[in-house]
């Protein structure tokens, strides 16, 4: 197992600390642990790169571990009543159709680009600031509210994004074979 491998199954293993320390209460460490998942993820790729670790295992568990995290992380604070249910249902619905998508894709031996797209990153980082931000907020015993702007532009990126990938993904299924 190489180092950016492993820092993804730590972000992975991070998913129910978050959740216990939510569960209890305790949001600071809550917090820690989001930021220690973050962390992970900022520097597995890069490191991937450059230490040339690069693996097909990675380029499935890294995608799986973000999804992990922030489908955990907004489904503890939907159940904590600490952000709406709609958007819950939003950020996991856009995720759970393109992982369907992509597992059509695999049983049919459809070739896919699933290459992370602006939209797609800009959307994991939107969604993760937010979630980190809820918490920090809640911890520190202060109002959701002024997460208004960040909440609209999550929104935006999380449709937009959900959207462009299955228009990608049409697009190349649909695409005209090649003349021989």
């Amino acid at each position: 197992m190489n180092i950016p491998n492993s820092l993804t199954i730590i972000r992975i293993l991070l998913v129910p600390v978050y959740i216990g320390f939510m569960t209890y209460g305790a949001y600071g460490f809550a917090l820690l642990a989001l930021l220690v998942a973050g962390l992970t993820d900022a520097i597995d790729g890069p490191i991937a790169r450059k230490l040339n670790q690069r693996t097909r295992l990675g380029t499935v568990l890294d995608p799986l571990a973000d999804k992990l995290l922030l489908t955990s992380g907004f489904m503890t604070l939907s159940i904590l009543h600490l952000v709406p249910s709609w958007l819950v249902i939003l950020v996991v619905s856009r995720d759970v159709i393109l992982l369907l998508g992509t597992a059509v894709a695999h049983v049919t031996n459809t070739p896919i680009d699933i290459t992370p797209t602006f939209l797609g990153k800009g959307t994991t980082v939107l969604q993760l600031s937010y979630v980190l931000l809820v918490v920090l907020l809640t911890w520190r015993g202060l109002g959701l509210s002024v997460l208004t702007p960040l909440l609209v532009a999550m929104v935006g990126f999380t449709l937009a994004s959900g959207l462009h990938y299955l228009y990608r993904g049409y697009r190349h299924t649909n695409a005209a074979p090649p003349l021989n």
